[in-house]
């Protein structure tokens, strides 16, 4: 019998015995019927393809009252269609559906709001309404939104909450987006922000975090720093991404199905996120130091210590779970947090507990790291 056949066989032998030694499932409302007999199984091509049957995936018991009822209201956001493709009425109809949330973040976490251009690049300084500033650090953060909309809400969303929880001045970078710009445009502002930034604190004081294309924009700057003799910031914070491309890994093909915010990449497409950026990596190299650092031990052997957030129905999660991997495997300190059954970006709902468990880690990791 070849090696391979009875690796096969000892797998599925394997499976079995699982299966009929683990009992019947338990949800927060008591036994689960066994359907393992009447549901269809999954079949395999040869390349490697699994074909997945069509089954039903309840809310996860293991998450919070508040995440169970979020699933009930964003099933209902995401029966509303497809986004405008008019780039004016993406970035209004998206702000306008994410006022509640600003709201309610705006009445969770009080703190005083400012405009300023820094480096030539328009900014929002949050800082506690309730609390002291520390007057030696600073966090910059870069807002979500698919490098294309999303900097009013989301630059509120993601510095709020920080700013108030760890008493932080947190600056929000109004980087260049597309379609009116394209990849490097976006990390070009962020750089022009901290250079200027380190003029009046020490690299050591200095973090940068961000999520979903601001997360992106965190690794890139990580990469980017390394590789052009500027000092690293104290910590950087990568969350709803990593540090490849959107839409890389099983994450993006699994979340498409059990999320649906985000359709599955196409075949052989891997990488091609233009369609969800208006066009901002048209042309870039989807595979450089900067655009895909993880994939360069090299580059990430220079990064600062990373704190990477996901969720486990997230697109994001297999580029956020080899991130991971790959800084701890080039010796680099990284952690990583993922929220059970929660999506993408799942820090900007203020209602969540595993937001708020999220915002608390997150100021203890500055903190550990820029003292």
């Amino acid at each position: 019998m070849k090696a391979s056949t009875r690796l096969r066989n000892a797998s599925m032998i394997l499976g079995s015995l699982a299966l009929s030694a683990a009992g019947p499932a338990f949800s927060s409302d008591g036994p689960v019927a066994d359907a393992s007999h009447e549901a269809a199984r999954p079949t395999f091509a040869a390349d490697g393809t699994v074909h997945v049957p069509a089954f039903d995936l309840p809310p996860s018991s293991l998450s919070s009252k508040e995440a169970r009822e979020n699933l009930k209201y964003a099933a209902q956001l995401k029966q509303a269609g497809s986004p405008p493709k008019d780039i004016s009425q993406a970035r209004q109809g998206l702000d306008e559906l994410m006022e509640p949330m600003v709201h309610m973040m705006t009445q969770e976490y009080p703190v005083n709001m400012n405009e300023a251009v820094i480096g030539g690049v328009p900014t929002r300084i949050f800082t506690p309404a309730d609390k002291p500033v520390r007057q030696d650090r600073v966090l910059i953060n870069v807002h979500g939104g698919a490098f294309s909309v999303c900097w009013d809400s989301c630059s509120k969303l993601e510095s709020i909450p920080i700013a108030a929880v760890g008493g932080y001045k947190v600056v929000s970078v109004n980087y260049r987006m597309a379609p009116e710009h394209k990849h490097p445009a976006g990390l070009e502002d962020l750089v022009a922000v901290y250079r200027e930034l380190l003029k009046s604190y020490d690299p050591r004081k200095i973090g940068i975090y961000g999520c979903s294309a601001g997360g992106s924009l965190t690794a890139q700057a990580a990469s980017w720093l390394g590789q052009n003799n500027l000092p690293e910031p104290a910590a950087i914070g990568i969350f709803g991404a990593g540090g490849v491309p959107f839409r890389t890994g099983d994450s993006a093909y699994i979340s498409a199905y059990v999320d649906g915010n985000f359709a599955a990449p196409k075949p052989n497409a891997e990488g091609d996120i233009s369609d969800l950026t208006f066009g901002y990596f048209d042309g870039a190299n989807m595979t450089s130091t900067v655009l895909a650092a993880a994939m360069y031990p090299d580059v990430l052997a220079k990064f600062p210590p990373a704190l990477i957030i996901t969720g486990s129905r997230a697109m994001d999660m297999s580029p956020a779970i080899y991130t991971n991997s790959m800084l701890l495997k080039a010796g680099r300190p990284s952690t990583l947090l993922v929220g059970e059954a929660l999506g993408h970006c799942f820090i900007y709902s203020a209602t969540l507990p595993e937001a708020r468990d999220a915002f608390n880690i997150i100021s203890r990791f500055f903190d550990d790291n820029m003292k």
